[in-house]
């Protein structure tokens, strides 16, 4: 099945822009003239919260058949039954560097480990209805034997625990939604289509 969108870019117009607030993040008030299914256009007034774009990426042990993922707090998650989410290493994209670049920067930052190949899985949005932030999901072989410890930038305020699992306790985890990031959950259900094709154990 073939699908596009009903509509490009240009049918839609910001008409007024303004910052409602400017922290550790940034959130704008945007006035949006759109076109609608119906053949008319309304205008409309929402708030978008500027992420900026991010890395994800998945580590793949092909030998041992393992994933390496990270534990860590996150505030947004303070609700939870738990605010420490078991994440893929992650990060945010500096001015002039490739999603591969962030991937191989993030890996040693916050799990010690040099990458081997890297290649996309899937960019997308995760929370399109208010946040203009996009996320490049890739895939990465690593050796995980060498895996273990405590990581992250204390300037960053960073506490990152590297923990090593095999690649069926993984997607155990995110069926009994143990794993509830959604990097990781896409990025294992990946694996899971594609892990008789990357594994080279014996």
């Amino acid at each position: 099945m073939s699908w596009k969108p009903a509509f490009a870019a240009n049918d839609a117009a910001i008409t007024k822009s303004e910052t409602a607030f400017q922290g550790y993040f940034r959130v704008d008030r945007l006035w949006v003239r759109h076109a609608t299914f119906a053949g008319d256009s309304i205008e409309i007034c929402r708030e978008v919260f500027k992420r900026g774009n991010a890395v994800c990426v998945l580590l793949y042990d092909p030998q041992a058949d393992t994933v390496v993922m990270v534990e860590q707090f996150r505030v947004g998650a303070l609700a939870a039954e738990s605010p420490w989410m078991l994440e893929v290493v992650a990060g945010i994209v500096e001015p002039g560097e490739t999603a591969e670049d962030v991937a191989r920067r993030e890996a040693v930052e916050e799990a010690g480990l040099t990458l081997n190949q890297v290649q996309p899985i899937i960019r997308y949005l995760p929370s399109g209805g208010g946040c203009d932030e996009w996320i490049d999901l890739m895939y990465a072989e690593v050796d995980s034997r060498t895996a273990s410890g405590l990581h992250g930038l204390a300037d960053e305020g960073e506490d990152i625990k590297v923990h090593v699992l095999s690649a069926q306790d993984a997607f155990d985890l995110v069926v009994s939604g143990a794993i509830n990031s959604s990097p990781a959950i896409i990025g294992l259900q990946w694996l899971e289509l594609n892990r008789d094709r990357l594994y080279k154990g014996s």
